[in-house]
Formats: structure tokens, C-alpha cells, sequence
């Protein structure tokens, strides 16, 4: 096979729903929104891009297993969970519940302004765990033109499982999959590279223009894989990647903005 076959995700394509005071695209079939042709990729089972209205939000629900977390892109996300945490987390936080035998927990737009986030989940390797939960913070500067490893294996290198105690705790948020995050803004012109580890992987480009049910628009890039060709992709769009361990992915931001994407990595 090629070095690394990319797949686009069309954002026209993806699950949407507009419920009045949640807009929200899901690029794997999950709740309203069925396609048996994108269920999964590796352990990655959801990715949604949601934007909440101020002062509403997703009240108390349940959860079992699955690994689940927010990236949160614009305004601020009201955490609270069945397991005694309450937090506020502003652009750039990472919060991440490991629901194991169980959670409940809320989600919702603090203070007077809208709040943008990605709603991830994903397949843990060991069932039944403990339940536990985690935040990180990585500011833009942290991600300009440069990949930032936001979320690991909680046993790779780096990843520290921290205690709520307080403290401030940097490096990526440990995670129970088989599966990196990476993130970045790109400036215009600029372009990165990434050796790729595992043999599935998954580009995304967060929509930071506006909520946009069309063909996607906005911040431009271009991604490629050596032999596996060139893509261009806009907002909203993504791609499945099938690689080949050792390969290079990279990205270029062939626009006229800066642009923010996530790369997935080693999702088996």
C-alpha cells in the first residue's frame, strides 16, 4: 500500500442536527444519526463538534466504559460529575472522564456566552476500570505551528497520572486506548509533519468560522502522505488515513487564516 491512503470525511457528509439550543456534527454514527459505514475507526467511536447555547446544556446523564472527553474550542464548559468534580474549562482545556463500572455527569455552557467543543470517545483496552477524571490546559501558544500532544496512553512516556489535589499537572491527558491527539494551529503558509506510529489514524479541521451544514468552506488545508497523495480539505472536514507505521503525515495551510486541527494517531 501506499505510505499513507487518505480517505476524506466530507463535512456536508456528517450526521447533523440543529435542536435549538445544541448544533451539533457527528462524524460517526451515534444517537439521531445512523450509517453503518462510519460506526468506528480503531478504538475511535465518536467525535462530535457541538455548539451549546449560553445557559443550557446537556443535563445529568450516564455512562459506562467508554473513554470520553471535550476539547474545548470557544466560550467555557460546565463540568459536574456524580464523582464530586465541578469545574469551569476555558478555551484550550482538555477534560477527560474515564467512566469505567459507571459515572453520571453534566455538560454545560457557563456564564453568557455560547460554548464550541469536541465531544470525543473512544474504546478503553481494559473493562471494568475504576472511574477517574482528569483536565489539562494547552494555550494557543502551546499548539502555534507546532503539534502538541494533548492525550496519550496513560502508560507512554510523558503522560503523568496526576491526583486532584490542586496542583497543576502538565503533559498529555493519560488515556485507557491505544490512541495519541495531537493539536495545532497552523499559520498561513506554514506546514508540519508528524511520523505516524500506528497503522490507523484521523485528521480533522475544527469549524471556526461558524456552524456551516454546506459544503465546508473557510480555513483551507492541504494533507498528504507520501506516495498516498495530496487532499484538500476545509472546516468540518476530515479524513480516515491508513498508514503505513513509520510514515510521515503532513499538513499545510494553503489559506488566507489560521487553522486549528486534530490528528489522531495509533488507533488500534
Amino acid at each position: 500500500m501506499s505510505d499513507i491512503q487518505i480517505i476524506p470525511r466530507p463535512s456536508e457528509e456528517r450526521g447533523n442536527a440543529d435542536l435549538g439550543w445544541v448544533k451539533s456534527f457527528q462524524t460517526f454514527s451515534v444517537a439521531m444519526y445512523q450509517d453503518y459505514r462510519h460506526e468506528r475507526h480503531g478504538c475511535l467511536r465518536v467525535m462530535n463538534e457541538d455548539r451549546v447555547n449560553a445557559h443550557t446544556g446537556f443535563g445529568t446523564h450516564s455512562h459506562k466504559e467508554f473513554e470520553i472527553f471535550s476539547y474545548v474550542v470557544d466560550g467555557e464548559l460546565e463540568h459536574e460529575d456524580s464523582m464530586g468534580n465541578t469545574e469551569v474549562l476555558p478555551r484550550g482545556s482538555i477534560q477527560l472522564t474515564s467512566a469505567g463500572t459507571g459515572i453520571s455527569h453534566s455538560e454545560r455552557a457557563h456564564g453568557d456566552k455560547d460554548v464550541h467543543f469536541m465531544q470525543i470517545w473512544t474504546f478503553p483496552s481494559v473493562p471494568r476500570l475504576k472511574p477517574k477524571y482528569f483536565t489539562r490546559l494547552f494555550t494557543d501558544e502551546d499548539k502555534a505551528d507546532k503539534w502538541a500532544r494533548v492525550v496519550a496512553p496513560v502508560d507512554s512516556e510523558g503522560v503523568k497520572k496526576d491526583l486532584r489535589d490542586g496542583t497543576a499537572v502538565d503533559g498529555p491527558t493519560p488515556l485507557q486506548s491505544p490512541m495519541t491527539l495531537y493539536a495545532s494551529i497552523i499559520s498561513e503558509g506554514k506546514k508540519l509533519t508528524q511520523k505516524m506510529k500506528g497503522t490507523k489514524g484521523y485528521f480533522h479541521v475544527i469549524m471556526r468560522s461558524g456552524y456551516n451544514v454546506g459544503k465546508a468552506k473557510g480555513a483551507t488545508v492541504k494533507i498528504s502522505g507520501g506516495t498516498g497523495g495530496e487532499v484538500t480539505l476545509r472546516e468540518g472536514d476530515g479524513a480516515y488515513l491508513q498508514v503505513k507505521p513509520g510514515s510521515e503525515f503532513v499538513v499545510e495551510n494553503v489559506g488566507d487564516r489560521k487553522v486549528e486541527v486534530l490528528l489522531f494517531d495509533d488507533l488500534e
